[in-house]
C-alpha cells in the first residue's frame, strides 16, 4: 500500500474531555509523523469543528488521538461508524467497556483474569466498612476517567469520604479498589502483536498525572528486566484481557506484578497517549519500530465494524 492509498486523513485531537491537553500533544505528534511519511494528514479538533466536516471536506480515514470521554468511550466511534469512515483503534462496544473500569472488572472476573478487589462508592456508602473490607491503603477513582484524573490513595478511614467527593466531581460512578503493591507494568498491543513489556518506576506514591506527563523523575525500563518466561506469560495474559473486551487495532493494558509473581490487571486503554512520555512508542522503539512506522502501522489498521 502506498501513502496515496490512505487518502485524506483526519487526526482527531483535543476534544472536550479532561484529557484535552494531553490529546493535543498526542495528536500533534501523530500529525507530524504522518506528514513525514507522506500522508495527506490534517488536524481535526471536534471541540472546535462540526463532525459533519469529516464528510464534507472529503476525509477518507480518521486517526483517533482523542483521550477520555467523547473520544475513547465509544461516542466518536459510533459517529464514525454512522459515517462509514474508517478509524483507528477499537470499535464502539470495546471502547465503551474499556473506558468503564467497573464493567471491565466484571468481564475480567467472569473469565478469571485477576483484578484488584473493589467496591462501588456512593455518597451514603458505609466508608468505614469498605475500608475494613478492602484494607488500607486503598485507591479511589472515577470509573470512567483516564490519566488518573480524580484518583486518590487513601491511608486512613477518615479520608475516604473526601476521596470519594473528589472522584465524584469527575464521574457519578466511583470505585474504591484495594491497593496492590508491586511493579507497575504495561503491555502495548498493535494488531495481533504484543510489544515488549514496559516497567515503570515512580519517585512518589502513585503513577498519577504528574508522574505520567510532567515529572522527569519517573523511570521507564524496556526491556523490562523480567525473566523471558515471565514476560511471555504476562504478554499472553494481557492479550487475553484486551481481546475479551473486544479491543482491536491497537491499545495498552496496565497491570501490577506482585513480589509473589501474581499479576493484577488494572485497565485497558483503547486510545493510549502518543506524547514524548508515552509508553506505546517506547515499547515499539525497543524492537526497532520508529515512531513514524508505528503511526503508519496503526493507520493501516483503520476500519469500520
Amino acid at each position: 500500500m502506498t501513502t496515496g492509498d490512505f487518502g485524506k486523513v483526519a487526526v482527531l485531537l483535543g476534544g472536550r474531555s479532561a484529557e484535552r491537553e494531553v490529546s493535543l500533544q498526542s495528536g500533534q505528534a501523530v500529525l507530524e509523523a504522518l506528514r513525514r511519511s507522506g500522508i495527506d494528514a490534517h488536524p481535526f479538533d471536534p471541540a472546535k469543528r462540526a463532525l459533519e466536516d469529516l464528510q464534507q471536506k472529503g476525509f477518507q480515514k480518521a486517526f483517533i488521538a482523542l483521550h477520555g470521554r467523547f473520544g475513547e468511550d465509544g461516542t466518536i466511534q459510533g459517529i464514525l461508524e454512522w459515517m462509514r469512515l474508517p478509524y483507528t483503534g477499537s470499535g464502539v462496544m470495546a471502547s465503551a467497556l474499556a473506558m468503564d473500569k467497573w464493567r471491565t472488572k466484571l468481564i475480567w472476573q467472569a473469565v478469571g483474569i485477576p483484578s484488584p478487589r473493589y467496591a462501588v462508592l456512593q455518597a451514603d456508602s458505609n466508608f468505614d466498612e469498605i475500608a475494613e473490607t478492602l484494607g488500607l491503603p486503598l485507591i479511589v477513582k472515577p470509573a470512567r476517567e483516564g490519566s488518573t484524573i480524580g484518583l486518590s490513595k487513601v491511608h486512613a478511614k477518615q479520608d475516604l469520604a473526601e476521596a470519594y467527593r473528589l472522584a465524584a466531581q469527575h464521574d457519578a460512578l466511583v470505585l474504591a479498589e484495594e491497593f496492590i503493591a508491586g511493579k507497575e507494568l504495561t503491555v502495548a498491543i498493535v494488531g495481533e502483536t504484543t510489544l515488549p513489556v514496559v516497567r515503570i518506576e515512580i519517585s512518589g506514591e502513585l503513577y498519577d498525572y504528574e508522574a505520567k506527563y510532567v515529572s522527569d523523575k519517573t523511570r521507564y525500563f524496556c526491556p523490562s528486566g523480567l525473566a523471558d518466561e515471565l514476560e511471555t506469560a504476562i504478554k499472553a495474559q494481557a492479550l487475553q484481557a484486551y481481546k475479551i473486551l473486544g479491543c482491536a487495532g491497537w491499545g495498552r493494558v496496565d497491570l501490577i506484578l506482585t513480589a509473589s509473581g501474581k499479576c493484577y490487571f488494572l485497565e485497558a486503554n483503547t486510545s493510549p497517549g502518543m506524547t514524548s512520555h508515552s509508553l506505546v512508542p517506547m515499547a515499539a522503539k525497543a524492537v526497532g519500530i520508529s515512531f513514524e512506522d508505528l503511526v503508519m502501522n496503526i493507520l493501516a489498521l483503520a476500519h469500520v465494524e
